[in-house]
């Protein structure tokens, strides 16, 4: 049967409409992106301004000390291992802290300290508590604005041991958010700040110590081989602190609790758009499949946090993601689940299982990070389907036998 001409032509213009349509988004979009960008450059050279001008000449606090976590997001890691421990030691007594957050009035309850104040992250009152804070506590980036005096006191625990490469150490280019010679001279400008850089092992003192330049900037000598201080809990915590977080979590009693903790993907930022991660892809069929003898304690990267509603699965799996310490995840979980995230070497400290899915191996190890050790070495499976997932949960306890050894090695080299 023949097409009438009219239909053709009538189809044709809605083609070269949508066209329109897309030709018209796609410059909004970009053009949008250019505004944003600016806006971002004006205020941070606002921020700078302001901190150059009201916060540089302040006299600094010989007793006053500074903490931050994951850019404000959370009271957390090692910086809060730091903070609990100067509190309960007399020899500061006579100190005072404070955190940076940005649900700043909501921590400000929470902590409940009244030797320690919450400001909020990026704001005039955090910087000038910068400019007068004698020590600070980070395991991240500071903000660009933030200008360390030479009487001051920068103490970098970082957030984890490095399996995929980092900072001036990474090579392939275009897959991160920011060109690889800007990161570079990031990590750079950041570590001519640090003061001390606490390390949790030999392996990872060889590590930052190329990844932040600090052999470019003659300062090896600033690297302090002790251990992340937020990993002594996990040779500390009771059997009634693993019921208590249980009950505060929600997990019923009686549960194998599966810690699923994947990292982001570089690869999967855009400019222009932002991180288009979609977790739920590789997460949605392992609930939907998981025995309801088990319950998942999902745990996303704090840049992916909020991109999965877990509402829907009735408490088989709950979203940990914002919950500010891991270690309380840690040690009410059975196993871990997770791939190149710096979660497995914390974890290994407990002995228990680990799997690793990697689904898409090939593709992160070749175009988006490499790594810095034979995957050889990792105390559990690698998986990379469905199927090989749920045999490797199913059957953990082989998985325990199989890899003693390697799990001693690992602990031996990492931990």
């Amino acid at each position: 049967m023949s097409v009438p001409f009219c239909t053709i032509l009538s189809t044709f213009e809605k083609g070269k409409k949508m066209k329109r349509i897309k030709k018209f988004v796609k410059k909004y979009i970009v053009q949008t992106y250019k505004i944003r960008e600016l806006l971002k450059k004006y205020q941070s050279w606002k921020r700078k301004k302001y901190y150059k001008k009201y916060c540089l000449p302040q006299e600094v606090d010989e007793k006053l000390v500074i903490f931050e976590s994951f850019l404000g997001k959370q009271q957390a890691c090692s910086p809060k291992a730091i903070y609990e421990a100067m509190k309960q030691d007399s020899r500061f007594d006579d100190f005072r802290f404070i955190w940076v957050m940005r649900n700043a009035a909501e921590k400000r309850i929470i902590i409940g300290d009244e030797r320690t104040m919450v400001v909020p992250y990026n704001k005039r009152r955090c910087f000038r508590c910068y400019g007068k804070a004698k020590y600070w506590v980070t395991n991240w980036r500071l903000s660009d604005a933030i200008i360390k005096k030479d009487n001051q006191v920068c103490i970098q625990t970082w957030h984890g041991t490095p399996l995929k490469k980092i900072g001036m150490d990474l090579k392939i280019e275009g897959n991160a958010t920011t060109d690889q010679k800007k990161a570079h001279e990031m990590y750079l400008n950041d570590a001519k700040m640090y003061d001390y850089f606490v390390s949790p092992s030999a392996f990872c003192t060889e590590v930052f110590t190329t990844a932040f330049g600090l052999d470019r900037l003659d300062k090896k000598e600033i690297l302090i081989e002790t251990g992340y201080p937020r990993n002594d809990y996990l040779y500390k915590f009771t059997d009634d602190d693993v019921k208590k977080i249980k009950r505060e979590i929600g997990v019923t009693e009686g549960k194998k609790v599966i810690m699923y903790a994947p990292t982001w993907r570089d690869n999967q930022h855009q400019l222009r758009v932002g991180y288009t991660f979609d977790p739920a892809k590789h997460i949605k069929n392992f609930i939907d499949n998981i025995s309801d003898e088990y319950v998942v304690l999902l745990r996303l990267h704090y840049l992916i946090a909020n991109e999965i509603d877990t509402s829907q699965y009735n408490g088989k799996v709950i979203n940990c993601s914002e919950y500010d310490d891991i270690n309380h995840l840690y040690v009410i979980s059975d196993m871990l689940v997770t791939d190149y995230s710096s979660v497995s070497f914390d974890y290994a400290n407990l002995r228990r299982p680990i799997v690793f899915y990697m689904y898409d191996l090939e593709e992160y190890q070749n175009t988006v990070r490499d790594f810095y050790f034979d995957l050889d070495e990792l105390p559990g499976p690698i998986v990379k389907t469905q199927e090989e997932l749920f045999d490797s949960i199913v059957n953990i306890e082989r998985t325990i036998d199989d890899y003693k050894e390697k799990y001693e090695r690992f602990n031996a080299k990492f931990n």
